[in-house]
């Protein structure tokens, strides 16, 4: 038989009462949104949306130097409905804005978009009829990564803006206020 704790012994634990105490060595006591944020940032689902240059820059984010496993954005997804991180790499025409925005759409709740490169972020060196300036006319974006092309350091900074992003709002727990699940 286990032997009950003085929370007096503990001066930490002073303000504990009973069970309380009994579990305050063992357990963790988090918001359930909290350890949500803190799980959903680690796990990221890129869909690349490449058009251009700034591909092959995305293309070496997977490699040992950078190794952007470490922020759960490793695997890309191949289909909109799987991912929830939209990565526009390189210029977008305004004949591909209304694809860019129906892949927009078929991503589930929460979705966040990264423009990646100068011409994602503003149209870049293109500046005619033909190319959108900016993808932010088409779709919100959260994070915008700088560059032409962005070096792969300035994309790992852009990913943990995001992963802070995802950590500091709210999560949706999918419960409806009856206590049943939504759906």
């Amino acid at each position: 038989m286990a032997k009950p704790i003085d929370p007096k012994s503990m001066p930490r634990l002073g303000q504990l009462r009973g069970d309380e105490a009994l579990l305050a060595d063992s357990v963790v006591v988090t918001r359930v949104d909290a350890a949500l944020g803190w799980a959903r940032k680690f796990s990221i689902f890129p869909y690349p949306f490449a058009t251009a240059c700034c591909a092959m820059e995305f293309m070496s984010l997977s490699m040992a130097p950078y190794d952007i496993d470490r922020f759960g954005a490793l695997l890309p997804r191949f289909t909109p409905r799987q991912a929830d991180l939209l990565m526009v790499i390189g210029t977008v025409t305004v004949r591909q804005a209304p694809i860019l925005r129906r892949v927009y759409d078929q991503m589930a709740e929460p979705r966040w978009v990264m423009a990646f490169g100068a011409c994602a972020s503003t149209g870049g060196f293109y500046d005619n009829y033909t190319t959108l300036p900016g993808i932010d006319r088409i779709v919100p974006v959260d994070v915008y990564v700088p560059g032409c092309p962005p070096r792969p350091e300035g994309v790992i900074d852009g990913l943990m803006a995001l992963q802070r992003r995802i950590q500091r709002q709210p999560q949706p727990l999918g419960l409806k206020s009856g206590g049943g699940r939504s759906g």
